[in-house]
Parts: C-alpha cells; sequence; structure tokens
C-alpha cells in the first residue's frame, strides 16, 4: 500500500497533501503514537541497544524524567538527542547545582532525509562536559555536531 501512495503522491494538490497529513495526524492520535523527530531517534537508538551484542540493553525512561530517555539494567541514565538537518543537538537543561551530573551517557542519532540512522555516537558525561557548548538564549547545553566534536567519542553505527 505505502509503494501505491509512493506512486501517487506527486499527483496530489497541495489542499490534497495538508488533508492526508491531517488524516495522518489523527490516525497516529488515535492510536497512541507519537510522532516527532526526537521520538523516533529514541527508538531507533533504543531498538539499535537492544539487539546490539555487547550493547546494554535500554528501555525507554518514563514519560517526563528531566534529561534522561533511557535507562540500562545497570542503571545508567542515557539521554538521547537526535539530529537530522541541523548543526546541533536539542538542549540540555542543567540542573539548579550546575555540577550535578544529569545522565552517565548522551546518544546522539543522526538520521537522513528519509528517518533512516546515519550515525549513532555516544558521550560519556565527562565527554560532554568537555564538547559541550551553552545557549544563553534557551539557559541551557547542546552538542554542536562536528565532525570535530564527533570524532573525538565513541562511534557506535556504523562500526
Amino acid at each position: 500500500m505505502i509503494e501505491q501512495i509512493k506512486n501517487v503522491i506527486g499527483e496530489f494538490t497541495e489542499d490534497d497533501l495538508l488533508r492526508l497529513q491531517v488524516t495522518l495526524d489523527k490516525e497516529l492520535k488515535r492510536r497512541g503514537i507519537r510522532f516527532s523527530v526526537g521520538e523516533l531517534g529514541e527508538n531507533i537508538a533504543v531498538n539499535h541497544f537492544n539487539k546490539t551484542p555487547g550493547l546494554p540493553n535500554l528501555q525507554k525512561a518514563p514519560t517526563g524524567v528531566k534529561n534522561v530517555d533511557a535507562l540500562s539494567r545497570d542503571g545508567h541514565r542515557y539521554s538521547i538527542k537526535t539530529v537530522q538537518n541541523g548543526k546541533k543537538t536539542g538542549t540540555i537543561y542543567p540542573d539548579q547545582d550546575t555540577k550535578q551530573q544529569l545522565f552517565e551517557y548522551l546518544l546522539l542519532v543522526r538520521l537522513d532525509d528519509d528517518y533512516t540512522l546515519v550515525e549513532l555516537h555516544r558521550f560519556s558525561w565527562k565527554e560532554f562536559e568537555e564538547l559541550r557548548a551553552w545557549d544563553s538564549r534557551m539557559n541551557a547545553w547542546y552538542v554542536p555536531v562536528s565532525s570535530n566534536r564527533l570524532n573525538q567519542v565513541e562511534k557506535i553505527f556504523p562500526r
């Protein structure tokens, strides 16, 4: 069915495309499926870790946990940031005690235009502290996505 849609979608008017988007959004909501680049990246990272020998199994953290998106069986906290076209990750808000460690690992998921995994990097807390940058407008940390920074951390995918 998807292939049939792909074959005719170029013939859709702008109005048809907008109506299709509304219909898809309603159906996703009815089924309880959230779609965002961040949510997709979190799912890709957790699934990749769980199916790859040598990597810890992860489970999604409860909704609303600040700066933590997944947990490992050994108690490590993972923050997961997804980038598709951007040059920096989403923000990571510091605690009032700015010296407090917020997570053990940051996973950076890079996706292509088809939302396919291109790269997956793992930053330790120490590496995050060394490579992060401050967004004064948001009052939060982020990681600039550059080959210079990514070459300094572990590359999980592709190996």
